[in-house]
């Protein structure tokens, strides 16, 4: 087995293990919170390491044995931790920022858009305090100039939809596939 296929089959093995847990405070497991949110980027036509991003939004909450979490909502900074994971595999720096900045635009949009908040399910408010609340006008202003950011609001989106009850879980394979040609491609 090659490193890539070693690497695909280690985080993969994360949801296998680990993805039939309740998603915190939702209805939904986590593999099917992961697999929806990647529907949502592949539906719209968005970039392999978009998909798999929207995929491994949440990996930060399985890929750790942190004891330090949300009262009860999962890890904290699991955004980060997720981020050094996928980095540490292998992925791009795109991917790994992706994944990191799936919070941050919760903080944007909370200050950004009326009546997000409100929108917003339980778990999520009670995470937003742990993840530094509301975004300053500064903070924002910084954010906006990312490359990143529209994506990351899309992300975001997807991320708040991907909560659906019954939905089947999409094939694992073809993110496998994605994965091992994003890898491919790096590695290069």
């Amino acid at each position: 087995m090659g490193r890539n296929e070693h690497v695909i089959a280690e985080v993969f093995s994360l949801y296998e293990r680990f993805g039939a847990s309740d998603y915190i405070g939702e209805p939904v497991s986590q593999i099917e919170h992961m697999s929806q949110a990647a529907q949502g980027a592949m539906a719209e036509g968005y970039d392999d390491e978009v998909v798999l991003a929207a995929f491994f939004h949440d990996i930060g909450h399985i890929c750790t044995e942190s004891a330090d979490n949300m009262g009860g909502f999962g890890v904290v900074s699991h955004e980060r931790l997720g981020a050094d994971y996928l980095r540490r595999a292998g992925f791009s720096e795109r991917m790994a920022r992706l994944v990191e900045y799936h919070v941050q635009a919760k903080r944007y949009l909370t200050l950004k858009e009326a009546g997000y908040y409100d929108r917003l399910s339980e778990a999520s408010r009670r995470t937003l305090e742990y993840q530094g609340g509301v975004m300053t006008a500064a903070e924002a202003e910084v954010f906006e100039q990312d490359p990143l950011c529209a994506v990351s609001l899309r992300m975001r989106q997807w991320d708040e939809q991907a909560k659906e009850v019954a939905v089947p879980v999409m094939d694992l394979e073809v993110l496998k596939r994605k994965a091992v040609g994003l890898l491919s491609r790096v590695a290069q």
